[in-house]
């Protein structure tokens, strides 16, 4: 079978795979946002926790629950670190430096897992499980929360109420997260990814040197790493690793735990707004994005350019070849679409033009399908705008949903859409202008602007992978990366709350015959041009100056 065949397989065994899960799924998720009772297990930890999940929060008061609750992972994963060196469990590994504990303090509870360090080499068993492994589970449920606020800011009407954060939180985390990522795990256990607590173990003879291995509980955290769309790896190879990620079948199931979850919560918002049909137009608009990254990557890794290409098939350079092109392009579009950060090859090692793809992948925000929860409230954001635009354009009245998109819900949006590209932009630029930053380059040109730009980007869009060759543990990177996802993670979620007050507050406007219909392919069509059209006029000439001066080279 050739290596483009096989490629295009896999694509359509995922596609089918998701087709059947997003239904149900889908529909499972909405039962569970909207469910009136409480499990028993839930009312314990209700009870725990101090919380009334049945007091209804207005937008500021649900925005306090996101922000208290993640400032308390944050300094519980920063001291959890700071205090490995003298935790069992450690594989007598050292405390964690100040500035590496708090950018990986800011990255797994951002949701963005990037990792300036070496996995197996700096994180014992302690930090591993019951630091990153747990923010795993619950950043992700803040995500899925914060979708299901706006989601219910679509639905409800003349109420400022959007639910209740500590309900949403935990409901996530018991009803959805742990009984997923309970199976996938058994099945990544019985493909061969590892599942144990054991030491550190001395294989045999590498370069010269010993050859040290340790173990873990890897298959757990594996799974709820792509489920979640975190991203950190166990290991410092990620996914390429043959412990994380053994087989073929492996590679193409994790790049469905990537996908699964942000496919499906569009039927769960057309289910919980009383229109698939509008769930199927956001769908439709993240898949014709999703299906054409995917197509450009694979173009641009087979295409046989020079002897050494054509003797090898393809740009094999940093790629498995028990995963092939087909697939590490797959899964490179997948988790760079998604703010997942998990990578089954080098991104660095990707062709000019390949490079680029993932960057502007993620500079589209993310939302194609995009990550947990996030991806769904970016592209309803979106959504807002193109309605908007389009208002404009012909004249007619800018509704969404019956909600009248006026001047307060706009200037929502425009902020949200505003705040990812100022980090990313502002930052680069700082550290190509300081002197100190730059020395962390391995490459000069447009490959070593590249590295920068491409850092900051996943930062700010809370996606965790790098091109390799950038140093980043560095007090610089630590601390500017650090806050970079802080930021990029919690200011668009001000927005989103407060455009979801807005829109519950809001009587509803009957359809009339000057309201753009938003369930039709038209308008799915507008919101793919919207979406590309407002990211390349804010990162072209970015991107002009790396990946796309490099690919043209």
């Amino acid at each position: 079978m050739s290596p483009v065949l096989s490629g295009v397989l896999q694509l359509l065994a995922l596609v089918a795979a998701l087709a059947l899960a997003h239904i149900p799924l889908g529909t499972y998720l909405a039962r569970v946002y909207s469910s009136p009772r409480h499990l028993r297990v839930e009312k314990w930890i209700y009870k725990g926790i101090g919380a009334d999940p049945d007091t209804g929060m207005r937008w500021p008061a649900y925005l306090r629950g996101v922000l208290a609750f993640s400032l308390a992972g944050v300094l519980f994963l920063y001291l959890l670190q700071r205090l490995q060196g003298v935790l069992p469990g450690s594989l007598g590994f050292a405390s964690i430096d100040p500035d590496q504990a708090f950018n990986t303090a800011a990255s797994f509870v951002s949701n963005t897992n990037w990792q300036s360090y070496y996995g197996e080499q700096a994180m014992g068993h302690v930090v591993q499980t019951a630091g990153l492994a747990v923010q795993n589970f619950v950043s992700a449920a803040v995500g899925i929360a914060v979708a299901v606020a706006l989601v219910r800011g679509f639905a409800r009407s003349r109420t400022g109420e959007l639910g209740n954060f500590w309900s949403d939180l935990v409901r996530g985390v018991v009803r959805v997260l742990v009984p997923l990522a309970f199976v996938g795990a058994v099945i990544l256990v019985a493909c061969g990814v590892v599942q144990n607590f054991s030491g550190i173990h001395e294989v045999g003879q590498f370069m010269g040197g010993p050859q040290q291995w340790n173990g873990g509980a890897v298959a757990s955290q594996e799974v709820i790493k792509e489920l979640g769309t975190n991203g950190g790896g166990y290991f410092n190879a990620n996914s390429a690793h043959p412990f994380e990620n053994p087989t073929p079948f492996t590679n193409l199931f994790e790049i469905f735990l990537i996908l699964l979850i942000p496919v499906s919560l569009t039927r769960t918002f057309g289910v919980m707004t009383g229109s698939v049909r509008q769930g199927y137009a956001i769908l439709g608009a993240m898949a014709a994005i999703w299906v054409s990254f995917v197509a450009l990557m694979m173009w641009t890794e087979f295409a046989h350019h020079g002897p050494a290409l054509q003797a090898a098939g393809g740009a094999t350079e940093g790629k498995e070849l028990r995963f092939g092109i087909g697939g590490s392009s797959i899964f490179a579009v997948s988790t760079t679409l998604t703010c997942t950060g998990a990578v089954d090859s080098f991104h660095s090692s990707y062709t000019g033009l390949g490079g680029g793809i993932t960057l502007l992948g993620m500079m589209l925000g993310e939302i194609a399908p995009g990550g947990v929860g996030s991806g769904l409230y970016g592209m309803l954001v979106m959504a807002v705008v193109a309605v908007f635009v389009a208002g404009l354009m012909v004249g007619r009245t800018p509704e969404y949903l019956g909600r009248k998109i006026g001047t307060r819900e706009i200037k929502y949006a425009a902020c949200y859409i505003l705040i990812t590209p100022a980090l990313v932009l502002v930052l680069t630029a700082a550290a190509m202008a300081l002197p100190t930053p730059g020395d962390s380059m391995t490459n000069g040109g447009a490959h070593g602007f590249s590295e920068i730009l491409y850092a900051y980007t996943s930062a700010a869009n809370n996606n965790g992978s790098a091109f390799a060759g950038l140093n980043a543990d560095t007090q610089w990177f630590n601390t500017t990366l650090g806050l970079a996802m802080l930021l990029g993670r919690f200011l668009p979620m001000v927005f989103v709350l407060a455009l979801a007050g807005s829109l519950a507050g809001q009587q509803p406007v009957p359809a009339g015959a000057g309201t753009l219909r938003t369930e039709k392919p038209l308008f799915s069509g507008l919101l793919v041009g919207a979406v590309l059209i407002i990211t390349g006029l804010t990162y072209f000439p970015a991107l002009a100056l790396g990946p796309l001066a490099e690919g043209l080279a």
